[in-house]
């Protein structure tokens, strides 16, 4: 089993958890957070290995250079096509090998990925998931 695969299975687990203790305590709650460590934003720069247009989340998955002569990829969490439709993205705004800062919340159990906000390209422009625009996400 590839790193890829560990780590989804390892977020999918944590956030289907996350999901039935919020849920248990009601049954309104779609999706819990509480897998993630929603106090402090973190970025992290690397190179878009895939970019996963699937519902019910979109998946960013960044090759970030490790410190040891190679890579670990890491895997973000997003919001739905549909949801991300709206705010002007389609399946190819993120495409294997940008270059792109992604911030984030991190996972509380360290495993490198998180919950994604936004991504900006080396060239300035912005990519955001949340909020109504980069400014408001501040």
């Amino acid at each position: 089993m590839n790193m890829k695969t560990i780590l989804r299975q390892a977020v999918l687990a944590a956030v289907v958890s996350a999901g039935l203790i919020v849920t248990a305590g009601s049954a309104a709650a779609h999706h819990g957070f509480a897998v993630f460590d929603m106090t402090s934003r973190k970025t992290i720069t690397g190179t878009v290995k895939t970019f996963e247009w699937t519902n019910p989340h979109t998946w960013v998955w960044l090759d970030v250079p490790n410190g040891k002569g190679g890579v670990d990829t890491w895997g973000f969490e997003g919001m739905s096509p549909n949801f991300l439709g709206r705010r002007g993205w389609t399946r190819n705004s993120l495409k294997p090998g940008d270059q792109i800062t992604v911030t984030y919340f991190a996972l509380k159990d360290g495993s490198k990925g998180g919950a994604f906000l936004s991504a900006k390209r080396p060239n300035g422009e912005e990519l955001v998931m949340f909020g109504g625009s980069p400014a408001e996400d501040r």
